[in-house]
């Protein structure tokens, strides 16, 4: 730095370049961000499958209680897809996809003509 070399002295030992665009993710920063949570999520999926495993060969529960349990686990799934289609939508406005995201689920086209009457709407 008191030369004035910094940063390009690349011919110090161990020298890391600063990030150049600090505050701010690059396309390979992003691509390596993805790769380490694709990385972390086969390893939860991992620790997942172990514990519903176990969980499998607990001792099995009496009909009324596996009844209440079903009626517990769709009443978590719907939450859980429902929780799903707001953050699509979301996702789809951040990335300017918005309103064409007809691969969100139950999506509604928003109206193109507010407050004016078509013709289809007669």
């Amino acid at each position: 730095k008191e030369v004035g070399a910094y940063p390009q002295c690349a011919k110090c030992p161990e020298f890391v370049q600063p990030d150049s665009t600090p505050g701010v993710m690059t396309w390979e920063e992003l691509l390596e961000h993805m790769d380490n949570l694709g990385e972390w999520g086969r390893g939860e999926l991992k620790a997942w499958s172990k514990q519903a495993s176990a969980l499998q060969t607990a001792d099995s529960k009496s009909q009324k209680e596996q009844a209440t349990s079903s009626k517990q686990d769709l009443a978590h799934r719907v939450q859980l897809q429902n929780k799903l289609a707001g953050v699509c939508e979301d996702m789809c406005k951040e990335v300017g996809a918005y309103p064409q995201c007809a691969k969100c689920p139950e999506f509604v086209q928003p109206d193109s003509t507010p407050g004016v009457m078509t013709w289809e709407e007669l």
